[in-house]
């Protein structure tokens, strides 16, 4: 029985039913519960999806979201997703 290595699919997976944050580029993404992952073509489904912007400084160098604008339910090929996060259950969204 050989054991198969876990690919960027089975850890997106994973991760389905959670809340996301997808970042596109250095100062924009979108944050939304992930609803499906699809293999051809090789992206994800966003439901209930918001655009961000996302703002780093010199003294806080880990980018935080500034602006949100509701986008419902969007598909992101994974060419264009630079990083992927969880959010964890019962943090808020902050709009700061």
């Amino acid at each position: 029985m050989s054991a198969t290595s876990p690919t960027v699919f089975h850890r997106l997976e994973k991760l389905v039913g959670k809340k996301i944050l997808v970042v596109i580029t250095r100062d924009f993404g979108y944050t939304g519960k992930l609803a499906v992952v699809s293999h051809q073509p090789p992206g994800i489904w966003l439901e209930n999806s918001d655009a961000v912007i996302l703002r780093s400084t010199v003294v806080s160098p880990i980018p935080q979201v500034v602006n949100t604008e509701p986008k419902g339910d969007l598909f992101l090929h994974l060419d264009a997703i630079q990083r992927l996060e969880s959010i964890p259950e019962g943090k808020p969204d902050a709009k700061r």
